[in-house]
């Protein structure tokens, strides 16, 4: 065995793992090369082969990611062994490429009993195939208003991936690697597995009790705990807004105080950032789903379709339904 420092000592005799990547199109790339390279690295610093890996997709000729790049498969949705690993690999628009075809593929494979996993957006898809029901799951923040929406018997959390016995999520981009690392673990122990973080220069591994998006403060790139108390409250009540008057007194403020704090630091008052918030998630149920506009209305806190498409239009410069008509064209060339 090599003295090599970069190398691990692992001892496996039996088959390769194989991982079954199903590409379906415009999948995101990150999320894919991040979990398949971290497989390559593994056997690299095992120096033996403990993974194998095979591309497929519908009709087994190439798929294509979102960036354009183009990647020639392996096969078509073929029959797996049950030991296989499903690796379903979404992206963009996830919604058209969920076709009639994969998703009796995917139950009969769930029927077989064959680990299936989701990466970025795919958990959409294995919702819609019934395999996340009754089970905890994760998808990308973008996508988790819809998934609300659309599928209420899964139990939808904000973690960067959820392992819940053969079915796995994760929430796309890098977590694909945090994923990978624990199943490498799970596999063939800790050493390897931060062998394989330390090559891929990744130096903080994340787990599935971490959450994918960054804090409030972070993200809004002020540190102030009343503020960030506030815009928490906010997002947590969408469907339901909560008064500037009410906000304010929930954190120790006047109504004032908090119109204060708000244009300090966000250049806008409270309840213009509210309505942007609101705003922002009835763009993404319009792209992202098939609820009437009405019900997105509501589902965004608006009590009226016109009141609703009269604020859509000033922050937006379009209407509700010709956002959706733009985007669905837009779809189709």
């Amino acid at each position: 065995m090599t003295t090599d420092p970069q190398f691990v000592e692992v001892e496996h005799t039996g088959k390769p793992r194989r991982f079954i990547f199903v590409l379906m199109q415009d999948f995101t790339m990150l999320s894919f090369a991040s979990a398949i390279d971290s497989l390559r690295i593994a056997n690299h610093t095992a120096n033996k082969t403990l993974y194998s890996w095979h591309l497929i997709g519908e009709g087994g000729e190439a798929a294509f990611c979102s960036n354009g790049c183009e990647f020639r498969l392996d096969d078509d949705l073929i029959e797996l062994e049950r030991d296989d690993t499903i690796m379903l690999c979404g992206g963009i628009d996830v919604q058209r490429a969920t076709t009639k075809r994969l998703l009796a593929w995917l139950r009969r494979e769930a029927r077989r009993g064959v680990i299936i996993s989701g990466l970025c957006t795919a958990g959409y898809t294995m919702a819609r195939a019934g395999l996340l029901d009754g089970k905890r799951a994760t998808i990308h923040w973008e996508n988790q208003d819809s998934f609300t929406e659309e599928f209420d018997e899964v139990e939808l959390t904000k973690s960067v991936f959820v392992v819940d016995g053969n079915r796995i999520t994760t929430a796309g981009g890098t977590a694909s690697i945090d994923l990978m690392l624990k199943l490498i673990a799970d596999d063939h122990g800790e050493e390897l597995a931060n062998a394989v973080a330390d090559i891929m220069i990744y130096s903080s591994i994340r787990t599935d009790q971490d959450t994918q998006r960054l804090s409030i403060p972070t993200r809004i790139g002020v540190r102030h705990p009343k503020l960030s108390r506030v815009i928490q409250m906010m997002e947590k009540n969408i469907e339901e807004p909560i008064s500037p008057a009410i906000l304010a007194r929930d954190v120790g403020m006047s109504t004032r105080q908090l119109e204060r704090l708000f244009r300090r630091y966000l250049s806008r008052s409270p309840k213009r950032y509210y309505m942007e918030m609101r705003l922002q998630k009835a763009r993404n149920l319009l792209m992202q789903t098939d609820m009437t506009v009405i019900n997105v209305a509501l589902a965004c806190g608006f009590a009226s379709p016109s009141h609703f498409s009269k604020c859509y239009r000033s922050h937006y410069d379009t209407t509700p339904y010709r956002e959706r008509g733009s985007h669905a064209a837009r779809l189709s060339v």
